[in-house]
């Protein structure tokens, strides 16, 4: 059974995705794959939404919206699930696509790098935004928040690295975000994490499950090419 780490190695350091700059003796591991969030990390931030949801659940911060769901009576829960679902549905229409996602994306195939998504998202924004920006590329699997726990739990991103190398643990692999959640449970689950920053999350910069922060996805080409080295 996948298991939470609780004292992930740092800094994290992954081996040059280049061939041409591996060096003998250089004990760095592989990257295994690389674990992507949908809101704010593949397409631009929604974050309006967050505050429609908690206005039709009749919340306020920091009430996290999936807990206080998951905190009522099995009855109510799938009408509260409905609610946030067509906010979802109708911002879904407005989805655009990060700075570099393209380019990261054709990258990482042409190096065979697997990716797979963790989300609280339900699917269809996330089948939308892969079929209209990313319609060549494969993600596999696709945690969304059927999936529970939900981020920041790490059990989405153990269950890819059981999927993909049947390992008990995420420390081959990369989770990329936006979010404290994100950050969270990559770290907790042993993987590097890297940030995308932006205005509203660059305190989280500094934040110890904080690896590495990029301001565009396609910063990500050079680090890896390089080798991955988070910060100490």
């Amino acid at each position: 059974m996948a298991t939470e780490q609780e004292n992930p190695l740092r800094p994290r350091r992954f081996a040059p995705l280049d061939p041409k700059k591996h060096v003998e003796g250089d004990t760095r591991p592989v990257l295994k794959g690389i674990v992507f969030d949908v809101d704010g990390t593949l397409c631009l931030p929604q974050n309006y939404m967050f505050a429609e949801m908690r206005a039709a659940l009749g919340i306020s911060k920091p009430t996290d919206i999936l807990d206080h769901i998951y905190s009522l009576p099995a009855a109510e829960q799938e009408a509260a699930q409905e609610k946030i679902r067509e906010i979802e549905r109708t911002a879904m229409a407005s989805q655009q696509p990060q700075s570099g996602l393209a380019e990261l994306m054709s990258y990482l195939d042409s190096r065979s790098v697997p990716k797979a998504i963790c989300t609280r998202n339900f699917d269809a924004p996330v089948t939308h935004l892969l079929t209209k920006f990313l319609p060549s590329s494969v993600f596999e699997p696709i945690i969304t928040r059927e999936f529970r726990p939900p981020k920041p739990h790490p059990a989405g991103i153990l269950h890819i690295a059981k999927s993909w190398m049947h390992e008990d643990r995420g420390d081959s692999l990369i989770m990329v975000g936006d979010s404290i959640d994100d950050m969270t449970a990559g770290h907790r689950a042993g993987a590097a994490t890297v940030l995308l920053v932006n205005d509203v999350n660059k305190h989280l910069a500094e934040h110890e499950h904080t690896d590495l922060v990029v301001e565009r996805l396609d910063d990500l080409v050079a680090v890896l090419e390089e080798g991955f080295v988070g910060r100490s």
